[in-house]
């Protein structure tokens, strides 16, 4: 195995890792932004209020993705172990 394949593995790994997190993170970044926006408007200064809508939109996206996203580890695992012989030997 040579450094170029390593950092080629390293730099799937780092994709597959910002495809799995980016839905949930920015789905919950813009219902936080809403929320924060409401609180500013109404001056409401409530922690859970902006807490219980992010975990709703997390779990929706989740159950939304979730297929989508067990396809595209489980593609990039397949592919990872397939390619062991060949970065073996």
């Amino acid at each position: 195995m040579t450094p170029a394949d390593a950092l080629a593995i390293g730099q799937q790994s780092l994709e597959v890792t910002a495809f799995l997190a980016g839905p949930i993170l920015l789905s919950a970044l813009a219902v936080g932004l809403l929320v924060g926006m409401l609180q500013a408007a109404t001056q409401i200064n409530e922690m859970t209020l902006s807490f219980i809508p992010k975990l709703l939109i997390t779990l929706l996206v989740l159950s939304a993705m979730g297929p989508w996203m067990l396809q595209l580890i489980m593609g990039f695992t397949v592919r990872l172990f397939t390619s062991i012989p060949g970065l073996i030997g």
